[in-house]
């Protein structure tokens, strides 16, 4: 049963297009940070932190 519950979530992900928007705010607030690092060293630091932070959940997620 849990089984058909998570296929008709994720089908239902899947065909809606609203985090589209979501995905599109995510890379401009990463390009925003990469030129802030750019910009202002002492910045770089804390944001390689929070990409490091969002890649380890990211790679946790793909493996489950």
């Amino acid at each position: 049963m849990g089984k058909l519950i998570k296929l008709a979530v994720d089908v239902r992900i899947w065909k809606d297009r609203k985090g589209q928007d979501l995905i599109e705010y995510a890379l401009m607030a990463g390009f925003v940070a990469v030129a802030a690092g750019a910009v202002m060293p002492g910045v770089a630091s804390s944001i390689n932190v929070v990409f490091s932070k969002v890649n380890s959940i990211m790679i946790d997620a793909a493996s489950s």
